[in-house]
């Protein structure tokens, strides 16, 4: 691993408006070893992904088996790891703070966080969410071992199409000390546009169907493209695919897809 501030600034340059970074959501150690393998510059944790892992849905994982699980993953790699920590794991500014200080002090290079209550299943009022990411960015920042900090609006991935209101919230989002901005869920070109224009940090958007491709995006201003679940669903879909043409045809196709896995095998030589 590089060093400590060293790790912030490489990170955090890796975002740039028009050469966007293509941020890799890996769901295990393998995973993660394999995408650095074939190319990413970094990788990021998915917390659907990993519930998977663990036989639980989006939302089953604990703070600790998170912080521990992107902590194996950054050590496991060398190039930056992102890690998806969904709310901080917390209600109160407080406590989300100390979800942060112990991932900066982990390894990690980076981690978002969301303005999404999962008890209450609503997004938190803009200035509580602030509050949350003030003192998210502060733990980040401020210890021995910066962290580069990700604000997230989930307005538009829950269902909320308010543009702006998502617009609002990554403002003050920016102004609470965020070093990137993420509004998962917002698919539109213009509406992509809108947002890159009306703030003053890189903006990360997530790659769903429907989004532009990535040569579009970069001409839109986007510095980073996630695709947070989808690999390791593509990963459950092959299985799928597989299980069910042995169970329901007894024939052995699926060796002609389990063929491209011969790309990565390298990844594990060391």
């Amino acid at each position: 691993m590089v060093g400590v501030m060293t790790r912030f600034d490489e990170f955090l340059s890796l975002h740039a408006p028009g050469r966007p970074l293509l941020l890799a959501n890996a769901w295990d150690i393998g995973s993660a070893k394999a995408l650095a393998f074939l190319g990413y510059a970094a990788v990021a944790t998915t917390s659907a992904g990993y519930a998977a892992t663990l036989g639980r849905n989006d939302g089953g994982v604990s703070r600790d088996d998170a912080l521990s699980h992107a902590a194996a993953m950054a050590a496991a790699v060398s190039v930056p790891v992102n890690a998806d920590l969904e709310n901080g794991y917390a209600a109160d500014p407080e406590s989300a703070a100390e979800t942060y200080a112990a991932a900066a002090e982990s390894g990690i290079a980076g981690a978002s966080i969301e303005d999404y209550d999962p008890d209450e299943k609503a997004v938190y009022p803009i200035d509580e969410a602030a509050a949350r990411v003030a003192a998210a960015a502060a733990a980040a920042h401020d210890g021995p071992q910066k962290m580069l900090l990700v604000g997230r609006a989930e307005n538009h991935i829950r269902g909320i199409t308010d543009l702006d209101d998502t617009i609002a919230r990554l403002r003050a989002y920016q102004d609470a000390g965020a070093d990137v901005l993420y509004a998962p869920g917002i698919v539109d070109a213009a509406d992509i546009e809108r947002v890159v224009s009306a703030v003053e940090r890189p903006v990360n958007v997530l790659a769903l169907p429907g989004v532009p491709n990535v040569a579009t995006l970069a001409q839109l201003g986007v510095a980073r493209v996630s695709v947070g679940s989808a690999f390791s669903l593509v990963s459950y879909g092959a299985l799928a695919a597989a299980a069910k043409e042995l169970l329901d045809q007894g024939t052995y196709g699926f060796w002609s897809t389990a063929a491209g896995a011969s790309a990565v095998r390298g990844a594990f030589d060391e």
